[in-house]
Formats: structure tokens, sequence, C-alpha cells
């Protein structure tokens, strides 16, 4: 027997009604040129009308996945293809608690599990939803985002997978199996064309090349222009330019050993991701939030973007006010380009030695991602990244995992003991400079939005009108308001008006992570009908950090060095020292924002962490009969914890880093620690030659739930627990509006907890339900629900030690997790009929999902908040014998539904704080905000062909004749009379009668 590795590494997996019900069609024809089966997915029957069941060898030995207790959502090659999927986003329509999102870059993509997942574009934190292809972590859920190649199943592994898998997951994993060489000759080739410019070609061959030694190649080219229209530098955005390649060797000698060789390669070369202005039409909480009387940062957006002579004027009006015209009004000269470089090898490697099977794969991967970016995502020059290279994240991962498996106990035990190990050098460097219109806009925020409103001037120096009276000018005015700091006040808006194309010229920053990790998991037969499975995995992870940083602006430190002492002088409300205080918070806080200082130019930081973790799980199952089973199971998952690659969580930009003690001294700042989840489940699965249901009841606790926000001018990273002794409110309340009704102006350091008293921060518990039914002999349907009540504890902190959760985050407590929808219900309808005798088949396919509300930013403002919608997609079709050929037309997202995958702060783009925009209704004041939008409705033709040599009939001779019967042996007659063979011998004469006696004499 051979039970391949990446078959075992599905994780002890059930069926579920996607797998059941969109596995292949049924074969319409025995024509020795249709291929034999190879797949676990294919290999299941070969029965008529026994073809949905799926059969692994996940625990040592061909099982229906429908009999192993786990919840998983299996998905085929054909349903994936029916949906349009290339990549694991689009698997959102067929796995009802999945939710994949990509934002400000396809690196950066985001899975979702029963709504938990890792947020934002930081590559320090690991994915809560890891991504596995042929058995071989890949070091972020974003690499899923590329093309898949051709694919035989995928699998999605629901809860935390802490045992068998190589790495560890808190919230699921995602696992692609790609398609396996075949001995068979076998060509495959696809075009597609659409709206968009899409053309998309596709082509494979496998085959042997000696008796034991077998290949597969195959390759896809993508191009497609964007969805977005980049007015002013008359290109698109969001576009595709792709291509990816892969090759395999098989190597089978005999039954007992098998090698695999995997060798691929990605290139991407396109621009992403462009952002629009949210407006109240998406979302009637933005209010008038973009309207220019209320809000006096769109004023200065508006006056900026008139003032630039290369544009037309109105653009902020139009960009604020139409939401899904998806035109996009970039900076003349910035832009979104990005490259990516995918690619590595893997050599699986199984022998069988009779008593026990080894199971090795070693793998080494290189990832790179370069992005540039129009960071303000307007008109206006403010914030950017060169598309030059110098901003991008490298991964190079070499990992190996060895697995020993076998039984004991006459059958009655099935063991599996394996090691783990993984090197992964992480660098990521950043470009990040202000604008060329960054410091007009910055002086133009302070003095639109208060007392010196009056002085608005965008044209003039420093955004101070030249005079407000005869003979006294706007500066004058400004330092008579500010008494005897009056002076530095106005020489630091000098400095900060000057603030202009200044900031990163590079970054860079390492993590180098090493881990290794022992874990067995076993399956004891308790009865015929009772299975007991318990699992343990020790892991041990080290992390070392370094980070050096260049930055020219000299800008911060001169404002810092004019007006620090009047910032750090008392408060003494109503006078002009309270004013200088107050202009000279501002000024430093927009000179400095994230950091961003000449003081950090050359400066090097290092730091390194520890950390191990047991973690396991154990289930019990129990099968009444062979349609029936029931579980319950417990386990206990694990992520890593970290660095956060962002200076600008070194400490607040406020005060220099020489008053701080230096950068190395608040390195330790930059660390968060690792995320528990205690997850327990309850199942059952029922399924018989029609029908198919699987129900799964969950529940799941977070500790140390790893958080990311943009808050709109600086990434945070934070744990989230919970504190079972309540806080009264104190994690809710905020020093930034006066007027709220949750004002305290020590809410920086209220709502504490005893460090006994931590707990859990994040609970997600629900239910999910599957079905599939055949309902006649071409007409297949599935049906999912997910209802998942994911949601933060009432009472939350930040770090286990008990810290006060960080204000930006004050809508937290007891609200649901950002992009976790209640409800979530999926379905499917695929008809394949048969055309008359011709071998032809027609397909009818339309699959849907509908999602319930939810919040898409991870701070939880009511201005991200996403309506329910639904996306439905169909195609119709027609395929030749075996599927030799087909035609089909398709659509996505056929209804054209609009919606936001996230909504964000928009950087920087913040008006002045006061009423009406204050707590609760607008917890970002005059906060502006941006959107990255889902895809629009897309449609096209798809022209597929595949080919196997059919083998020559040869005729069966007619049958010999039967040989004539051999001739009878000769015989002879014995003197007795009897006829014996002639090579016998006679029986002797009976010997003569004696003499008569003689008689007697008298």
């Amino acid at each position: 027997m051979r039970k391949s590795f990446w078959l075992l590494s599905a994780g002890f997996v059930a069926l579920s009604a996607p797998a059941f019900a969109q596995d292949a069609t049924e074969p319409t024809s025995t024509d020795p040129a249709t291929p034999p089966v190879e797949s676990p997915v294919d290999e299941a029957s070969t029965e008529p009308g026994a073809d949905e069941a799926i059969v692994v060898t996940a625990q040592g030995r061909r099982q229906i996945l429908q009999d192993v207790p786990i919840a998983v959502t299996a998905v085929t090659s054909d349903a994936m293809q029916n949906s349009g999927a290339n990549d694991i986003r689009q698997l959102n329509q067929l796995a009802p608690s999945l939710l994949v999102s990509s934002t400000g870059s396809e690196a950066n993509g985001s899975a979702r599990i029963r709504g938990i997942g890792t947020v934002g574009d930081n590559p320090g934190l690991e994915s809560s939803v890891a991504v596995f292809i042929d058995g071989v972590y890949r070091s972020r859920s974003g690499i899923g985002l590329n093309e898949l190649g051709e694919v035989d199943h995928v699998e999605v592994l629901r809860g935390p997978q802490g045992t068998l898998f190589g790495r560890n997951a808190s919230a699921g994993i995602i696992h692609i199996f790609s398609k396996k060489p075949s001995f068979n000759l076998g060509v495959h080739g696809e075009a597609t064309i659409g709206n968009y410019d899409l053309r998309r070609f596709e082509a494979g061959v496998t085959g042997p090349l000696t008796d034991t030694i077998a290949f597969r190649l195959e390759g896809v080219h993508v191009k497609r222009d964007g969805f977005y229209d980049d007015n002013n530098n008359d290109e698109d955005i969001n576009n595709r330019d792709r291509f990816f390649v892969r090759g395999q060797l098989l190597y089978e000698p005999n039954e007992d050993l098998s090698i695999r060789l995997i060798g691929d390669l990605t290139r991407r070369d396109e621009k992403c991701c462009a952002a629009i202005y949210a407006t109240n039409s998406w979302n009637e909480d933005i209010g008038n939030l973009n309207d220019p009387a209320a809000n006096n940062i769109i004023r200065v957006l508006r006056d900026l973007a008139n003032a630039r002579t290369d544009i037309p004027d109105g653009q902020i009006a139009e960009a604020t006010t139409n939401m899904f015209s998806r035109n996009v009004y970039v900076t003349p000269g910035r832009g979104y380009g990005g490259e990516t470089k995918d690619h590595g090898v893997s050599l699986h490697a199984d022998y069988d030695f009779g008593w026990a099977e080894l199971s090795s794969i070693t793998a080494y991967r290189h990832y790179f991602a370069s992005q540039g970016g129009d960071l303000d995502y307007s008109p206006v020059d403010i914030l950017y990244r060169e598309d030059d290279d110098n901003a991008y994240r490298r991964f190079n991962t070499f990992t190996q995992e060895l697995r020993l498996q076998g039984e004991a106990f006459g059958g009655r035990l099935d063991w599996l003991v394996g090691g783990y190990f993984a090197d992964e050098d992480l660098k990521v460097t950043d470009n990040l400079r202000f604008g060329e219109q960054y410091g007009r806009f910055a002086t133009c925020r302070i003095i639109s939005g208060g007392g010196l409103a009056g002085l608005y001037s965008p044209l003039s120096p420093a955004c101070v009108l030249p005079f407000v009276a005869p003979g006294v000018t706007g500066f004058q005015a400004i330092a008579g308001a500010s008494g005897a700091s009056g002076p530095d006040i106005v020489a630091a808006f000098n400095q900060l008006d000057a603030l202009n194309d200044l900031g990163s010229t590079q970054d860079v920053y390492n993590q180098h992570s090493k881990n290794w990790a022992l874990f067995t998991h076993n399956i004891f037969h308790v009865t015929p009908k009772i299975d007991l499975t318990l699992g343990l995995r020790y892991t041990h992870e080290n992390k070392d950090f370094d980070a050096e940083f260049g930055n020219d602006n000299i800008r911060c430190t001169n404002i810092q060095g004019l007006v620090l002492n009047d910032l750090l002088q008392p408060d003494v409300p109503g006078t002009q020292d309270d004013t200088a205080r107050a202009l000279a918070g501002a000024l430093i806080a927009l000179g400095c924002q994230g950091n961003s200082t000449a003081e950090l130019n050359g400066v090097s930081i290092d730091d390194e962490r520890s950390e191990h973790k047991f973690t396991g799980t154990a289930v019990l199952s129990y099968r009444p009969n062979d349609d029936l089973m029931f579980y319950a199971s417990y386990a206990r998952g694990y992520k890593a914890g970290g660095f956060n690659l962002d200076r600008s969580a070194l400490k607040s930009p406020i005060l220099p880093f020489s008053a701080v003690g230096g950068a190395q001294a608040r390195v330790g700042f930059l660390q968060f620690d690792p995320e528990t989840v205690d997850a327990f489940e309850l199942g059952a699965k029922y399924n018989n030659r029609w029908l198919t249901l699987n129900a799964t009841l969950f529940r799941q606790h977070f500790k140390n739930f790893q958080l990311n926000t943009f808050d709109g001018t600086v990434f945070i990273v934070q744990n989230i627990n919970g504190c079972s002794s309540g806080l009264g409110g104190a994690d809710e309340d905020q020093s930034k509006f006066s007027t709220a009704p949750n004002f305290n102006l020590g809410a920086a350091t209220s709502g504490a907890c005893d460090e006994d008293d931590v707990s859990w921060g994040v609970r997600s518990q629900g239910v999910e339900l599957e079905a599939a039914a055949r309902l006649m002999q071409d007409l297949r349907m599935t049906a999912g629900v997910t209802y998942a009540d994911t949601r933060y504890r009432k009472d939350l902190v930040g770090t286990d030690d008990g810290d006060p959760l960080n204000q930006a985050l004050r809508q937290l407590p007891g609200s649901r997790v950002s992009n976790a929808p209640k409800w979530v219900l999926t379905g499917s309808l695929t008809y394949t009929p048969q055309i008359g005798n011709s071998g032809m088949r027609g397909l009818f396919y339309v699959d849907a999902r509908n999602s319930s509300g939810y919040n898409t930013g991870s701070d939880l403002f009511p201005q991200k908040f996403q309506e329910d919608f639904t996306i439905v997609n169909a195609r119709v079709g027609l395929r030749g014998r075996d599927e030799r050929w087909a035609v089909e037309a398709w659509v996505q997202n056929l209804f054209e539904a609009n919606y936001a995958q996230v909504a964000f702060n928009s950087p920087f783009q913040e008006g002045a704080v006061g009423a009406p925009f204050t707590d609760p209704q607008y917890p970002g004041g005059r906060q502006l905000f941006s959107a990255f939008l889902a895809e629009p409705r897309t449609y096209g033709l798809t022209f597929r062909t595949k080919w196997s040599p059919t083998p020559r009939m040869v005729e069966e001779a007619a049958p010999l004749p039967p040989p004539p019967p051999p001739p009878p042996a000769p015989t002879q007659t014995c003197p007795d009379g009897s006829v014996i063979l002639a090579t016998s011998a006679c029986p002797p004469p009976p010997p003569p009668p004696p003499p008569p006696p003689e008689p007697e004499r008298g």
C-alpha cells in the first residue's frame, strides 16, 4: 500500500456537501480514450450512481471523507471550474464559512474562517488561516491569490489545526492539491476571452517518460484591463498580467516507493490596488462627512486639487460623490505598479516498509512582492511609495517534514508520529514618503479647522492669509495669539509647509524565524462503532529581528526643536500659552507622522523572541450505522507571536527618540504575543446514495487575539484579551471629544484589568449546515448555511498583563468582529443532460452566496459597515464526448452587486475635532473614509479541449480447436483370456493340481 503524504496531510478530514454535489460528472462512455482515475477525488468509485463519494488515505487507509470526524469543505476541480475559481478568493462562493478578501496589495490577501482571520498589510503577522499547496506551507495567505494551475481539489478545514499540519493555524487551513503526473499520455488546453479585454490561456501535458517515471507540465497566462479608470494618468488599475508554470516528475519503481518532484514559477506585473472614497449612498452613517460645508478637510482637498495645473477642477467633488463609478483620481506621476515573483521546489517521498510507512516533504520557496502606490488615494499629492522595487517583502523559506505511521494491536490502533522544521528569512523594505503637497496640506489642515480658520488661504505660504488687516500679516496674528511662543510657532509653520517629498529613503526590516515541532496523532478503534482520536504537538519558535532606517525628514527634527518646549509647558486653558501648546502639538504630530524623522537616519535596532507551545486535539466519534456518524471534539490551536514591522509602533511621534532613550530602548514595543484558541465542536454527518447532510456546532475562545488596525495615521498591532471581572465601560471611553458622553481625560490609562482576571477576548460560536442532493441522474444541488456569532468580549484589555485597550479600538467591546457576517447562505445547481446518443452533454450551472451585513473595518467604526449582498455566478455550455472539447459562456456577479471588501480611514484626511461629528455616531470625528471595492460583473467565453490517445483495439484470435483425443493404448490378451495393456505383464498361470493319492495295499 502507498499512502502519499499529500493525501495524509488532509488532516483527518470529512466530506462536505460541496464535495459530494460537485464531483466529476458520470462518464458518458466507456471509451478507452477516457483516462483512468488517478486522484483521491476521482477514485471514490467507478460504479454508476456512486461517483459522488470522495476517498482519501487521510487516516492510513482508503476511507470516505464522510467517515472522518472533522469539519471540512472539499471542493473538486469541476466545482471550481464551474464557478470560475482560479485562486482562493473565488472559493467564497463554494465554502460558506470562508471569506477571502484583498486590500492595499494582492500580496496581502486575508482569509477568514468562521469570522476569524489576520487583518491588514503587515507581513510580521502570520496568517490565522494557513495556506498549503501540495503539503507545503505558504508563508502568508495572500500567496494563494496567484494562479493555481490544474487543481485536483481544495480542502477548507475549519477550526484550529494545531496537530498534524506543518504549520500551526488558529482558525483553519486552505489546502490545495494539484493534479499529479499520469502514466497515461494526456494533453489539455483552454482559452478564455471576456470583458475588460480578458485573455486567459492555459495548457498542459502529462504522460510517461519511462515505465517508472511520469511527468506533468502546465502553464497559464492571463491579461486583463483594470476595474478602475485613472483619469489623471490615463491608465487602468487593478489589472491582470501574470503567468504561471509548473512541472512535475513522478517516480514509482514499485508499489512501495513513490517520489514526486514539483517545481513552479509565478510572475505578476500588475497595477494594484486603487481605492475610492466611501459615500453616504453606500453607508448612510457617513452622513455629510463629504460635504465641504460641514468638513474642513474636504475644503482643503478641493482647494489643493484645484490649485494643480495638471488636472481639471472639480475632481474632489466627483471622487466623493460617485463611489461605484470606479473612476479614480490619482496624483499625476504616481502609480500602483507592482511586481510579484513566486517560485519554489518540493520533493515528496513515500516509502512503505510493510510494518509502517515513512513520508517526507522537503521544500524551498522564494516569494518577492514589490508595490508602489498613491497612498492618499486622492489627486492631492500627500503620501506615496515610489514604484522602484525599493518597497517590497521577500520570503525565503525552507521546510522539512517527516511522518511515520502504521497500525498496532491487530488494527485497533492507527498511530502516527512526525517532526517538522522551518527556516524562514523575511525581509521588508519601505520607501514611504510624504508627497509634494504634503506640507501645504498639513498646514491647511491646522489653519482651516479651528480658531485660525479666518486665516485660511491655501495658495499662500503655510496656508496663512497674507494680511488680516492693513499692516497686520497673518503670521503676526498667529504669533500674537501664541504669546511668547509666537515666533517659534510661526517658524514651525514654515518648516511644516516645506515638508515636501521627504521621508523614508529606505527602511529595511529583517526577521529570521526558526521553528521545529514534534507531533503524534493516533486513532483508537475502541469498538467497531466508536473511535477515539488523540493528538499532541510541541512547537518551539525563535525569531531574530533587526532593522535599519534611512530618513531625510529634517523638518520633523526642526519642528521638535522649535516648539517641543511649548508643548510641554503647563496647560492653562484660555491663555495664549494654551493656544501655543495646542498648535505645537498639531505641528509636531503632522511633521513627524509615523516617526518619520531624520533622527532615525542610519539608526539600527535589533531584538529576539522565543516561545514554545503544546497544542493538540481529542475526538470521540460514534457510527450507529453505515450512513450516520456523530462526533465531539476539542482542539487547542496556536499562532506564533512576532514583531510589528513598522517604526510607527516604537513610540508616539511627539517626543524625539533622544528623549526616550533612543530607538533601541523602544524595540520591545514592536513585539506582540502568540494567539491561542480553545475550540469545541459537536458534529453529525449523514449520507446515502442520493443525499448528504452535515451539521456542526462550534464554539471557539481566542486569547491574545492578534489585531492590526489602521487609525488614519499609523497601523496599530495589539493583542486583544478579555477581563472577567468587568471594567464598567472604561474600555469604551475616549479623551478626544469633550462633548461626547464617553469623554474621559484619563482614557489612555483607564480600563486596566488584574492579570489574574485576564481571559479570552474573542468568541466565535455558531452552527454550520451543508447539504447536497442528487435530484436525478444529471441534476445536482448543494446548499450551505453558516451562522457565526463571532464577537469581542464585553470587557476588553490589550495584553495578557491586563494593560488598557488602545482608545482607537473603543468600538470593539461586545461587538462583532470585522468581516464576520452572522449569516452566510450558499447554493449551487448543476444540470448536465445528455444530448441524444451523441455522447455530448449540456451544462447549466448557477451558484449564489448571500451574506448578511458586517463591518469591514477592524476598528468597527459604523461608517465602514457593509450591508447584506448576494453574488450570483452562472455558466452554460456544450461539452463533447468525454469532454474532449467544450464551449462555455459564463458570467460572474451576474446582478452586479456593488459592495466593498474593506473600508478604511483615508490616510491623514481627518478634519477638525468638534460637534456634531463626535462619539458615538462619528468615532472618527471628521475623518474621511475610503474603500477597496469588490469586482464588478464580468462575463466571457471559454473554449476547452483535452486529448489522450485511444489504445488500438486488437481483434481477438479465434480459439484453437480442442486437440484430438489420444490414440488408445496397445493391449494384449493373456493366456487366461484377460485383456491388459501391452506394457503390462500377464498374470502367471495357476499351479497344476496335486496328483491323486495311491491305493492302499493289503
